[in-house]
């Protein structure tokens, strides 16, 4: 079971036949809404942490996908497959965070609308593929899953970046979320070409 910081609940751990299953489902899917749950700061707990770094994000509690369908998908961190990796469920995040939008709990923070989305929304998505590394016990972890449309591609990473402020060097495979838009900066974070499957 995993257990995340601001009100994250346990969840079953994922197979990695179930865990295939979800993200090949995303294809051709249309996306019509996604939702970022960055953690909350101040005295308070309700201001919403920083998440924009321009050609990439991090939402770090996870991301939420609504299909035109209906279907709800939750991108979150977690240790399914022997260290840190990103799961993918068809659930909602609610399935995964409590407090979602309480103080000390997790924001919603809906960037449906964000341009580094907006290829991706509206449009059936032609490709959906687990980005697979070996961990150190020799185990596939899920590293990120790449969502493609026709006109835009966006990754979503277990990882982060190394210092605040970030200076462009990233660690994979943390307890964190980050959504990647460009090829250049995927290379940049360590998505390496090539280690898809799906």
């Amino acid at each position: 079971m995993k257990g995340h910081d601001n009100g994250e609940m346990p969840a079953p751990e994922l197979t990695e036949d179930e865990y295939e299953r979800s993200v090949e489902s995303l294809r051709g899917a249309r996306l019509v809404e996604v939702t970022y749950y960055p953690l909350s700061c101040g005295d308070d707990g309700t201001e919403v942490e920083e998440w924009d770094f321009g050609v990439w994000h991090e939402p770090t509690m996870g991301v939420g996908l609504l299909a035109e369908n209906g279907t709800r998908y939750s991108a979150v961190w977690g240790h399914s497959f022997d260290y840190y990796g990103l799961e993918v469920y068809r659930e909602p995040m609610s399935n995964h965070l409590t407090m979602i939008g309480q103080p000390g709990g997790t924001p919603a923070v809906v960037v449906t609308d964000h341009p580094s989305w907006s290829g991706l929304i509206g449009v059936p998505l032609v490709g959906a593929d687990i980005l697979w590394s070996e961990g150190d016990s020799g185990v596939r972890l899920p590293v990120a899953v790449e969502l493609r449309a026709p006109a835009a591609t966006a990754w979503l990473v277990s990882g982060r970046s190394v210092q605040w402020p970030p200076d462009g060097r990233f660690w994979l495979g943390t307890d964190d979320v980050m959504t990647v838009f460009t090829h250049e900066s995927a290379a940049a974070v360590g998505l390496s070409p090539g280690s898809t499957e799906g």
